[in-house]
């Protein structure tokens, strides 16, 4: 099965938006859940199509990678994306 780009941004946003009330930043592996038949590879090139189009945020601590919705998050403002 080949991920249709669009339909695959929109889940994610709404799978982020649904968990917005407990968590804001998300694991890879989160993800790659919502798209159980598809490669890890192309649910990494969806995440980064989002993060290009400032609608997702890539963070790090150093150890750890995660993404989140912009803007959202304790950290969101002082980090100044808000």
């Amino acid at each position: 099965m080949v991920l249709d780009p669009e339909a695959a941004k929109a889940e994610i946003i709404k799978f982020c938006e649904s968990k917005s009330g407990s968590k804001s930043k998300f694991y890879f592996n989160d993800f790659t859940k919502l798209f159980p038949d598809e490669k890890t590879r192309d649910v990494k090139k969806i995440l980064t199509k989002l993060v290009q189009e400032e609608k997702m945020v890539f963070w790090s601590s150093g150890s750890t990678t995660m993404y989140g919705l912009a803007g959202a998050g304790k950290q969101a403002a002082s980090e100044g994306e808000s």
